[in-house]
């Protein structure tokens, strides 16, 4: 029997999905009769959170349709007692040749699991796998699983850097005597940690003061899922004289919107592009930019890869901004609620980042 994860444990940066139980597409009848390669995609959590695993979903739809892959998803829901027999129960049937699985929270069972079924290959994004075979780690080094994970703090370096000029050029709209902005995280661990130590080298790197960057976190059972805290939090946030909040939470980052729009203020989406994923059309309008961690790219070029051949198993691979893997969203929306001489100064504090000229520290 596996051992469970950290008791501690949250899915990352917004990854808990509405509850979900069960899977869905395809089905446990074995090899596919089509001979295309197969990937099954767990999420511990569910796919709706329009942001972390909806990224990841749609990268490998992208795949199924481009590079003739079929897909299937199993949305393991919320319960966290259900996920380690959800993960065996997966891993064991025979409908599959890849399993793609996400957040630091499978981790242990990926590790216990790839030894297992050698014949079968593994994906493990926004965590990596204990390749060591010490500690608890793989037994056969992992040699099957492929593992990739994202500078998230060169995404919030350009989240800080932004909102400094924001708030410092009074740009935005019914905030002008307002100079603080906010971060609200999930669960203090290093991963989310990486978000706001990247935010406040940004913001400071773009002349505001440690102390106008507010921090606090969801934390409770469900840190990443709890919407009516995350508007709480950020309520708060928004009397406290923040401009703008932006969630690194998942699903509680839902409640920032909300809570946005009643104190007519502003947020930063996370990981997808939230501007396009929500539906509320006056939570879309607080939101002035997301800034993305590109999972579904990630995933979409490992299949690329994976049909190549030159997908490299039993190592981590680590993507950010020169790889097209962390960004900004840079549309019409933002155009129109960002000043052209700000929109500048983010995009060559993005490109000094690419080049190496700047480096941002990080929690890992």
């Amino acid at each position: 029997m596996m051992r469970y994860v950290r008791s501690v444990a949250v899915a990352v940066t917004g990854m808990l999905a509405l509850s979900a139980c069960g899977g869905s597409g395809g089905d446990d009848s074995g090899a596919s009769s089509s001979g295309k390669p197969r990937i099954k995609l767990v999420i511990n959590g569910g796919l709706g959170d329009k942001s972390f695993f909806d990224s990841a979903y749609a990268g490998l739809k992208r795949a199924e349709k481009e590079l003739g892959y079929e897909l299937k998803v199993v949305e393991l829901g919320t319960d966290r007692t259900k996920w380690e027999p959800g993960f065996e129960d997966a891993a064991s049937a025979d409908d599959y040749d890849i399993l793609a699985a996400g957040t630091f929270e499978v981790t242990d069972y990926i590790g216990e699991l790839a030894p297992q079924f050698p014949d079968k290959k593994f994906w493990l994004f926004d965590a990596p796998v204990d390749y060591s075979g010490k500690n608890g780690g793989c037994s056969n080094k992992c040699e099957n699983v492929y593992s990739v994970t994202f500078k998230q703090n060169e995404g919030g370096y350009l989240a800080g850097f932004l909102a400094q000029n924001l708030v410092a050029e009074k740009a935005l709209k019914g905030t002008e005597s307002l100079k603080k902005a906010g971060v609200m995280g999930g669960v203090k661990i290093p991963l989310i940690e990486d978000f706001v130590v990247g935010f406040k080298a940004g913001f400071q790197a773009a002349g505001g003061k440690n102390s106008d960057v507010l921090v606090q976190y969801v934390g409770g059972d469900k840190p990443f899922a709890d919407p009516a805290r995350g508007k709480e939090i950020s309520t708060s946030m928004y009397g406290q004289g923040a401009a703008l909040v932006w969630p690194v939470a998942g699903l509680s980052g839902l409640g920032t919107f909300e809570s946005a729009v009643s104190a007519k203020r502003f947020t930063f989406g996370v990981d997808s592009d939230q501007y396009q994923t929500l539906t509320d059309e006056a939570q879309k309008n607080t939101v002035v930019t997301s800034i993305l961690k590109n999972v579904g790219n990630a995933l979409y070029k490992a299949a690329q890869d994976d049909q190549k051949d030159t997908l490299k198993y039993g190592a981590v691979a680590t993507v950010g901004l020169a790889e097209d893997a962390v960004g900004f969203v840079d549309d019409e929306h933002f155009k129109q609620l960002v000043p052209e001489q700000i929109r500048t100064e983010v995009q060559e504090a993005a490109d000094q980042v690419k080049s190496g000229s700047v480096t941002v520290p990080s929690a890992l």
